[in-house]
């Protein structure tokens, strides 16, 4: 399934790197880092594409630049020692929005799938290949497969980066305007981030 815009790969491998470093794999295994960060980047392409819908959003923030990770360092306290340091030029191009709303969607799997939907019918069909439509397959389309259907190695590697408790700080920040994109009211059944309902969704992601 082809993006948008190219325009965008800056801002979701930046934004992908920063939730991968805030919320690492949950032991060291090389096969386990790597999982959590397909995780990462699936949850990070829905959003980037909900926020950049055309190639004239893209060319935009492209152009203007996204806005940098600043407040979500402070968020997550993962704040570098020296944000001026070349090697940390990468956050510049962290988007904020992006974050949360990926955040959002690693924590709550039936939103992630409304998100999915929405982008997938937001996609012009391709002329040389089907659409991996879900209903139409019975099962996740593959580009996103990990991030709706995780199979029990990714869960385990995700054990920090699905965990809703730890995402709430990133993830409350924008949530109310994700939810009103994909039209979801806030406490609609499913969409529980808070209270009793967090236990729901651990349980359906094997946290409990």
């Amino acid at each position: 399934m082809a993006g948008p815009s190219v325009e965008l790969s800056p801002v979701i491998a930046a934004s992908t790197h920063w939730l991968a470093r805030a919320y690492p794999a949950g032991n060291n295994d090389t096969i386990a880092h790597t999982l959590a960060e397909l995780q990462a980047r699936q949850a990070v392409t829905v959003a980037a594409w909900l926020r950049y819908p055309t190639e004239v959003d893209a060319a935009l923030v492209a152009i203007a630049g996204p806005g940098g990770s600043a407040v979500l360092d402070w968020r997550a306290g993962s704040e570098p020692e020296d944000e001026e340091a070349e090697e940390e030029g990468w956050r510049t191009w962290v988007d904020e929005v992006v974050v949360s709303w990926a955040a959002c969607l690693l924590a709550d799997p039936s939103l992630a799938h409304r998100a999915v939907d929405a982008v997938i019918a937001a996609v012009p069909l391709s002329e040389d290949r089907p659409l991996p439509y879900p209903r139409r397959t019975g099962g996740a389309p593959a580009e996103f497969r990990r991030l709706l259907e995780p199979d029990l190695r990714d869960r385990d590697a995700s054990v920090l980066l699905r965990h809703p408790d730890l995402l709430e700080p990133v993830a409350e920040m924008h949530r109310d305007t994700l939810l009103y994109l994909l039209g979801v009211a806030s406490g609609s059944p499913g969409i529980a981030p808070l209270g009793a309902d967090v236990a729901d969704t651990e349980k359906d992601l094997g946290f409990a």
